[in-house]
């Protein structure tokens, strides 16, 4: 970092036009250090000294600062004025930028500093069937919410959970059952604890409606996104997920479901018991380490065995890809970061990827292993991630 008065006899040798390569490179660095203010000026009604002067205030207020000799005006046809200050000891610098407008001058302010993309965490929001909403986020241990029949509350192993109870004066079961939505936005997770015992982890960008006690011959809920089930044994109930026009029918089992509508299919993968999908007209028995997928389309059932542990690994707080599709890694790499994803090249989308990587790193340094491993390069602009040859 150069010192204040070696960047003022520098800015002063660059308004002379007198500046070497090297020394202009010094001088963007220190720029790109400071960060950008507010406030800027109309340069078709303010002449370079008037912006001068303004910029040279401003630092004599932060601190006393040595004279700037004066010099020759050298006049610009166009002109574009960024006042930077810092918040340390002094404030300090502006640039000068030129560019063409055929019909008038323009002043923009810009931040070139990217602000970290970070991963996702515990967030979901529950509606209860009266329409009030709960925020369920990262809190401290312990009860969060409580309301009629239902309390939030964290439990020791940093996941939210979400309780069901009978009221004092339910003694009697409702004639039409109450449905309750958890959902959880991009870049966000949660677990929940139904009313019979039934644990179900929710996957970013995902929700599941269910009834507030399950009263009836079975025990149905609908399911948008992706969720792991671990289904409370009761055989006299069978437990029902109903998700994009497929049905998952089980007494008592772990499974997962991953029914995105951007993906076109819904895939249900089995690690212990068994379950009966169903789609229109076709219907499969899945064992034990199977999945079944259906194309939304009402095509039949395929089964075939499943990946378990590139299927369990968001769950298990990875990025699992066994040479998956590179738009299938950014369909969850977005979905996790809430990040929208641009191909600049067509081609690009043919590599495949292999690795693990925990996905609570970087977005950079998930995205820096893929460089490593395929010939792919990204840029990252806002919130969109950009990838390239």
């Amino acid at each position: 970092m150069i010192t204040k008065e070696e960047f003022l006899a520098l800015y002063e040798k660059y308004m002379s036009g007198q500046c070497t390569a090297d020394e202009k490179k010094l001088l963007d660095a220190y720029r790109d250090e400071m960060i950008l203010a507010e406030d800027g000026w109309d340069d078709d009604v303010l002449k370079e000294d008037d912006v001068r002067a303004r910029i040279w205030q401003r630092l004599s207020d932060s601190r006393k600062v040595v004279q700037l000799p004066q010099r020759k005006v050298v006049k610009y046809r166009w002109l574009q004025v960024a006042a930077v200050l810092a918040a340390v000891l002094f404030a300090g610098v502006f640039f000068i930028q030129r560019k063409k407008n055929h019909e008038t001058d323009t002043v923009k302010l810009t931040n070139k500093v990217q602000p970290p993309i970070l991963p996702g965490g515990n967030k979901a929001y529950l509606t209860l069937a009266n329409g009030s909403r709960i925020v369920l986020d990262d809190a401290q241990n312990g009860k969060l919410a409580t309301r009629p029949g239902v309390t939030v509350s964290k439990t020791g192993n940093g996941m939210l959970v979400y309780h069901f109870s009978k009221s004092n004066d339910a003694a009697a079961p409702a004639a039409t059952p109450e449905f309750n939505t958890i959902t959880t936005p991009r870049g966000g997770q949660y677990q929940v604890v139904l009313e019979d015992g039934t644990r179900v982890w929710l996957n970013a960008a995902s929700s599941i409606r269910f009834p507030q006690a399950f009263t009836g011959v079975s025990r149905e809920v609908e399911l948008s996104g992706e969720a792991y089930f671990e289904v409370a044994k009761n055989k006299a109930k069978p437990f029902i997920v109903q998700a994009n026009g497929t049905k998952v029918q089980v007494l008592g089992t772990h499974f997962n479901i991953n029914a995105y509508t951007d993906n076109n299919n819904v895939t249900t993968t089995l690690l212990e018991g068994s379950v009966r999908m169903s789609s229109g007209s076709s219907a499969v028995m899945l064992a034990p380490g199977q999945q079944g997928d259906v194309a939304t389309n009402g095509s039949a059932i395929k089964v075939s065995p499943a990946d378990i542990q590139q299927t369990m690994a968001w769950k298990n707080g990875l990025f699992i890809f066994h040479d998956l599709n590179i738009t299938e890694v950014m369909k969850q790499v977005g979905r996790w970061y809430d990040v929208d994803v641009e191909y600049r090249d067509e081609d690009v989308k043919n590599n495949e990827f292999g690795g693990t990587i925990s996905k609570y790193k970087n977005i950079n340094e998930l995205l820096d292993v893929m460089v490593l491993t395929r010939s792919i390069h990204y840029k990252i602009e806002g919130r969109r991630v950009i990838i390239m040859k």
